[in-house]
């Protein structure tokens, strides 16, 4: 386990607890504060995780191939678009499982992790035709964790990353919870228009929504695409509400966390990335996108927007009429 030092030198001391529904425990994994010291002595390992922030990502390659030129199957569990392209255009086709889980943990100290659901679990898929990844699928397994094996890891991505973006840029703009975000009608409709435009993008490239583990992503996307906001708002809201608890997401976190960067940046303005890029007209997420990233680069003050949905759905309107107007 690669970490900070600080962390590394609290868990070597007294451990990981695990806190989950059905109890707590304490591992003691091997602990060390540098790819390099994860490779002294020759060690060698029959399976890396890349668990690192989805901006993190980029920079960890370059430690990892500098003492394991030739490293074993590595699984990507970042959140995002477009990520494992970048892995694989370091490693070479064949070397990397894309991964998602759909488990929601979060850490209370460094050396406390709760799992806050267990009825999710992992989805793994193969990065290049012929990819075995069988034995991987087969060993989360056995360690108790439901594992999934999704044919099309374009496909999964993209389902994860729809259920990631539901009330997490909004959420992270205007600081309000996500439920409350869903029970207001206007930022409401907001949300709903930035999901059918990412289900938009995703019909035009051909990936399908596929269900995951614990989530029934399909019925989802067919009650956003197919019934009228009326109809949606009450369920999903119960939905969101449930489903967060108190927990804010995971924008909103980096943002109050005075971090300068954004996962917004491998969701919403990847959505809208690619909706240019085959046609499809994404607005909302370009809103959402541009003004996300634009507050935690200081362009704009946060308390622009904060507690003011009027605001924000203002704004976003003047990109959805800027959309319309470049129309042919």
């Amino acid at each position: 386990m690669v970490t900070r030092p600080v962390t590394a030198n609290i868990i070597d001391e007294q451990g990981l607890t695990i806190r989950q529904p059905g109890g707590r425990y304490v591992v003691r994994p091997r602990v060390v504060s540098s790819v390099r010291q994860a490779f002294l002595n020759d060690a060698s390992y029959d399976l890396i995780l890349m668990t690192m922030k989805s901006y993190d990502l980029a920079d960890a390659i370059n430690p990892l191939l500098a003492f394991c030129p030739n490293p074993p199957t590595v699984i990507t569990l970042q959140n995002g678009l477009g990520l494992e392209e970048i892995v694989i255009e370091q490693l070479g086709p064949g070397r990397v499982v894309s991964g998602t889980l759909t488990t929601p943990v979060s850490r209370e100290i460094p050396e406390r992790i709760i799992v806050e659901r267990e009825n999710r679990g992992l989805g793994l898929a193969p990065t290049a035709p012929e990819q075995k990844i069988g034995q991987w699928v087969q060993l989360f397994q056995s360690a108790g964790l439901t594992t999934l094996r999704v044919p099309d890891f374009h496909a999964m991505k993209w389902s994860k990353a729809l259920l990631n973006m539901i009330g997490n840029a909004t959420s992270a703009i205007l600081n309000r919870h996500p439920s409350v975000i869903y029970k207001h009608r206007p930022t409401y409709d907001l949300e709903i228009a930035m999901l059918r435009e990412t289900l938009a993008v995703m019909r035009r490239l051909k990936y399908r929504v596929v269900d995951l583990p614990g989530t029934p992503t399909r019925r989802l996307a067919n009650a956003v695409r197919l019934l009228p906001s009326a109809v949606t708002q009450s369920v999903l809201s119960s939905i969101v509400a449930e489903g967060r608890g108190n927990k804010m997401p995971s924008f909103h976190i980096d943002l109050v966390s005075g971090r300068h960067k954004n996962e917004v940046l491998y969701h919403n303005a990847a959505v809208a990335q690619m909706g240019q890029k085959v046609g499809v007209s994404t607005p909302v997420n370009q809103a959402l996108g541009d003004i996300l990233l634009k507050i935690v680069a200081g362009e704009i003050p946060w308390e622009t927007y904060q507690g003011n949905p009027q605001k924000l759905v203002t704004d976003v309107k003047q990109y959805q009429e800027q959309a319309r107007t470049r129309k042919p």
